[in-house]
């Protein structure tokens, strides 16, 4: 099993983690590029997908809401921290993130801006913690002194979590009890079967996957704490955005697009379409686990509100993240997603 992470040492880990992104932006920032174009005038947009399943931007593209865009894929990650980082930096131009890390990423310096939703959690799809059908696990009190498997620190599921604890009245030494494993979502499921963690967090096809063999119970869900919401956003950084301002409203607006019209159009044309684009893009990918697709979790256009943002404020203070409360607009715009300003 992997190092347990307590809560109590994130605001360090996540302080050292955003200085070293903070010096990475600083040391490439007079050497990257705003963007580069082809002979035919289309804008160049790298970009990081996910094995075996298809995101928004690749949607958009598939179905010709992206014109004047060349999408380039540079490889797959399952990180929404390291995906932001690696746009900060200029290793590629989009990238997608928790709502809360796109704050701490600006926070220590990252010249980016989020500009379009990227996921959200719903009745169909949502982060669920689970735990064994014999688990003793039923309420708050019981995650003391037990451990959580998180595919990510300082992200989406630890938000979830901490901000639970707190609504259930639980102190902040016994918050401090609760260990965070790092586990990437194809390792999860099985930790938690053979009980090298008590619980974990699972999401998409994974968490469709995991119910489907049976033995596993819901112990919460985001949307229990919150609701249906955009969870995070795709950034991109600030001198692509001012260098090519209608490529990025193509960008913006495309994914708004493509997120409704995988919200408006029933599943099995979705899966369809989705499985044909995996089969297309040739890269020895199984389209097998689109059958456990439910939704992107996107509503209205993709567009980003302030309470996508403030909802974690509690959390960010507790991390030492932000100090007081925050200012969702200095994180993101929707000036250049049309769907969302009504054009």
């Amino acid at each position: 099993m992997q190092t347990k992470h307590q809560i109590s040492a994130r605001a360090l880990t996540a302080a050292a983690l955003l200085a070293v992104v903070s010096m990475a932006v600083s040391s490439c920032a007079t050497s990257s590029q705003a963007a580069s174009s082809n002979p035919d005038g289309s804008v160049v947009v790298r970009y990081e997908g996910g094995a075996n399943g298809v995101n928004l931007p690749e949607l958009a593209e598939d179905l010709g809401y992206l014109q004047g865009i060349d999408l380039q894929w540079v490889g797959n990650n399952t990180s929404g921290p390291a995906s932001i980082q690696n746009t900060a930096t200029s290793a590629t131009d989009l990238g997608s993130a928790f709502a809360g890390a796109v704050v701490k990423l600006q926070e220590a310096g990252a010249q980016i801006t989020a500009v379009v939703s990227s996921y959200g959690s719903d009745a169909a799809s949502n982060y669920t913690f689970y735990v064994r059908d014999d688990s003793s696990i039923k309420e708050p009190k019981d995650l003391i002194g037990k451990s959580v498997a998180v595919n990510t620190l300082g992200a989406h599921s630890e938000a979830v979590l901490s901000s639970y604890l707190r609504r259930s009245g639980l102190t902040e030494d016994e918050i401090k009890q609760v260990q965070l494993v790092v586990l990437p979502p194809s390792d999860t499921e099985q930790a938690i079967r053979s009980g090298q963690v008590d619980v974990g967090a699972l999401s998409s096809v994974f968490q469709e996957h995991a119910l489907a063999q049976g033995g596993l119970r819901k112990f919460l869900r985001d949307v229990d704490v919150y609701g249906d919401f955009n969870g995070g956003q795709y950034v991109l950084r600030d001198e692509f955005i001012a260098a090519n301002p209608e490529a990025t409203r193509t960008l913006a607006t495309g994914i708004g697009k493509a997120a409704d019209w995988a919200s408006t159009h029933n599943r099995e044309e979705v899966v369809q379409r989705l499985k044909s684009i995996i089969e297309k893009r040739g890269r020895g990918e199984s389209t097998e686990p689109l059958k456990y697709y439910r939704s992107f979790g996107v509503s209205e256009h993709g567009a980003i509100k302030d309470e996508d943002f403030s909802r974690w404020g509690q959390w960010l203070n507790d991390t030492g993240i932000v100090e007081g409360e925050i200012t969702p607009g200095d994180y993101y715009t929707n000036e250049y997603n049309d769907l969302a300003v009504g054009k």
